[in-house]
């Protein structure tokens, strides 16, 4: 019986599927990259049929039936990178870590195994891209025992699960998935098929043998992550390595966790024996100059399960063209438009003959509104040239109507700012707690006009 192939057309950039070719992506916009691919036979996949699951059936159960025991951990002896996790390694999941090159990805997971191993754990190392000697070499450079890891020099995904028969490692490490291959796929290493494939494979013996996998993957050039979107339906948990502003650290984010929460940061400063963790985050952010500057402001952002302390700085100059900018980097620049409306409907602050450039430092993405009144504050202060006194930080969410809205996690952020030495705090009258925080006043606002007033005294 003659097999059946068939075929798709496929972004190389963004991996959006089309049903025939066409001159340009209308998902991410770009030209000529849309592909043919094949996607194999119709009959039953040889690699199903390796992994274990050709002709299994499944059963129906009763959702009260479904064993609640929790998910086994293992914890990689990096407290950053286990928050990030969610608390550690589960035993099967699939963990794919993207970042730029230099980003220190292989590094982190070197580290991460090398600690694993030490406590007796069998770890396997799968190098597609990287030779033994670059590998040992970096091992060698960063102090870390590295008898107990097991190395492999292979792309094949066929031949890695047939070592990993052998062998029964616990944790197993892929550098990359761009470069692994499977032998149902005809098209090119590094594909989308073959990306989109490699990655199914490892998932299902992953799942069948318990076997935790990261994966390494490659980001484009908006960085995002290389290769098809299935590719991240198809992981557990997706995490992403970026330098800040100051090359010298790096910000762990979760972007998807089905074992942790989604959005969870974990810092680290980089030098010559590895990444560091940074136990104290804020500090790192709010290295403030000693002399202060009118636009600055402090704020506290929630950051998966613990407060953040941030610095926003606004720039409010005269326009030098016919039409003024705003400029937003590290929020949505929407939202600063909204802001911007509301500052001049109920604050009576007209900034429509002015630009407007807004700056979260540390090249922090703010991905909630408990910033909106921190923000508009430092505009204020740009455009007055009055400095905010450097023991007051503002949190709270602005509405339309102008209300100070309250945010989560209040307490914990009023306690946080208040161990870094702040002594003053303006924040939604819904967030004042019932009880005072030794060292810190309070002062609750309702309306943005009332946030306003009671800035001169900061000043």
């Amino acid at each position: 019986m003659s097999k059946k192939i068939k075929t798709a057309f496929v972004c190389d950039q963004c991996g959006a599927d089309y049903p025939r070719w066409g001159g340009q992506c209308t998902s991410c916009g770009e030209w000529n990259t849309i592909k043919e691919v094949r996607l194999g036979s119709a009959t039953t996949s040889r690699s199903s049929k390796a992994a274990g699951y050709a002709g299994s059936r499944s059963e129906v159960t009763l959702l009260s039936d479904v064993n609640l025991t929790h998910a086994e951990r293992i914890s990689s002896g990096i407290s950053e990178f286990d928050r990030v996790l969610g608390g550690g390694i589960v035993k099967g999941s699939v963990v794919l870590i993207g970042g730029a090159p230099g980003a220190g990805k292989s590094t982190i997971l070197l580290q991460a195994i090398a600690n694993i191993a030490e406590r007796g754990v069998k770890v396997l190392y799968v190098s597609g891209e990287e030779s033994m000697q670059q590998i040992a070499e970096r091992a060698h450079r960063l102090k870390l025992p590295a008898g107990n890891i097991m190395m492999l020099a292979e792309t094949s995904v066929q031949r890695i699960c047939d070592v990993l028969d052998e062998v029964k490692p616990q944790i197993l490490v892929i550098d990359s998935i761009q470069v692994m291959h499977t032998d149902d796929a005809e098209s090119a290493p590094g594909s989308v098929s073959q990306v989109r494939e490699s990655a199914s494979y490892l998932t299902q013996y992953a799942k069948k043998h318990h076997v935790s996998i990261f994966m390494v993957g490659h980001v484009t050039k908006d960085n995002s992550l290389a290769g098809p979107m299935t590719l991240s339906h198809i992981v557990d948990t997706q995490i992403m390595l970026a330098s800040t502003d100051d090359a010298r650290f790096r910000v762990l984010r979760a972007d998807k966790n089905r074992f942790g929460s989604v959005g969870e940061l974990g810092f680290f400063a980089m030098d010559s024996t590895g990444l560091k963790e940074v136990k104290n985050p804020s500090a790192m952010f709010l290295n403030r100059p000693d002399k202060p500057s009118s636009g600055s402001v402090v704020t506290v952002l929630w950051e998966g399960t613990r407060p953040l302390l941030v610095e926003i700085q606004a720039l409010v100059t005269e326009c030098q063209y016919g039409n003024p900018r705003r400029l937003a980097v590290g929020f949505d620049q929407n939202r600063l438009a909204m802001l911007l409306a509301v500052l001049s409907r109920h604050g009576g602050i007209f900034t429509a003959q002015d630009e407007i450039y807004a700056n979260v430092v540390g090249g922090i993405k703010v991905t909630e509104t408990s910033s909106d009144l921190a923000i508009l504050i430092g505009i204020v202060s740009s455009l007055r040239d009055k400095v905010v006194a450097h023991d007051v930080f503002f949190f709270g969410e602005i509405g339309l109507s102008g209300e100070i809205r309250p945010v989560a996690n209040g307490y914990a952020r009023l306690g946080d700012a208040a161990k870094h030495g702040f002594k003053k705090a303006v924040i939604p009258k819904a967030n004042a707690p019932k009880k005072p925080l030794e060292g810190l006043t309070i002062y609750p606002v309702s309306t943005l006009s009332e946030a306003l007033d009671i800035l001169s005294e900061f000043e």
